[in-house]
């Protein structure tokens, strides 16, 4: 396991759009600025919320729903999205940097 760390992060998530599967679904997350941030679930859920860097990870509290510390595991060829128990919960299938679903109010 190789938690992607704050410096890391900031580069691969800010103006970026993620694009994670989700059991083969796909969810996008907008992160708009270092603070803002958006997200589309596979079911049509919209979140819209700030979030902020950690040290290995990231917070992020939705304004319309939860809030919750996640971590971004590196291996060859995947970065996983990993919850506050470990558990694995989506895979990044690619990054847009930019906003690639139109999220953004």
């Amino acid at each position: 396991m190789a938690i992607l760390h704050k410096d890391t992060l900031r580069i691969i998530m800010v103006g970026a759009t993620h694009v994670v599967d989700m059991g083969g679904k796909s969810a996008f997350i907008h992160y708009e600025t270092e603070n803002t941030a958006h997200m589309l679930l596979p079911d049509g859920t919209r979140y819209d919320g700030s979030w902020s860097l950690l040290d290995d990870g990231y917070r992020v509290a939705w304004t319309n729903g939860p809030t919750g510390s996640w971590k971004l595991d590196y291996t060859p060829g995947a970065i996983d999205y990993v919850d506050t128990t470990g558990t694995v919960r989506g895979r990044v299938s690619r990054i847009e940097f930019g906003e690639a679903a139109q999220l953004a109010a």
